[in-house]
This record gives structure tokens, sequence and C-alpha cells, in this order.
């Protein structure tokens, strides 16, 4: 278990529950990982309130002529420009 002091954060290291997941049959790979997605919802729904928060924190600050920037390098950069490019016609809004 890393220590407080330890600035990798738990979602950038290695899942110890699947260390060992070559040496697995498919059945139990896609088993384990659906047992580790099934673990997403339950953390989300634990921080609603501060996802809330947070959403109405940016809709007032939008409101106020503020702006959403997306941040991001590789993946997760490209992800947010795909997000992105679907506010203005999903929500009606300018790019």
């Amino acid at each position: 278990m890393a220590s407080t002091s330890d600035p990798v954060t738990a979602t950038e290291k290695r899942n110890p529950r699947t260390t060992a997941i070559d040496t697995l049959s498919s059945l139990e790979i896609v088993t384990l990982i659906n047992d580790e997605d099934a673990k997403v919802a339950a953390a989300v729904r634990r921080e609603l309130p501060r996802i809330a928060r947070a959403v109405d924190v940016i809709v007032a600050r939008l409101k106020q002529g503020g702006r959403l920037l997306y941040f991001g390098a590789g993946t997760s950069g490209r992800m947010g420009v795909l997000d992105a490019s679907e506010i203005p016609p999903t929500y009606n809004t300018p790019p």
C-alpha cells in the first residue's frame, strides 16, 4: 500500500487483482474485468454530492460568461476533444 506521501495515485498503479491475468482462462479474464468494472458505479454513486456541486459551480460560471476548459494528453486528451465536440449539438451552445 502506498504511503500518503506517494505521488502516484491509485488509478495510475497496477491493480493487484489483475497481476496474474495472463494465467487465467478467457472466462476468468472477462469475469475479472467485469467484476472490476462493476465497482465503478458504486464509486461514482459515493461521489454524486460532490459531482453535483461541481456541476452547479460550472453552470453558474458559464452563465456569467465563463468557459469550461478541457485538458489532457494522449488518450485522455483525445477523449476530451471528442466530449467537447459533442457539447454544441447536444446542449445547443456555442463551441
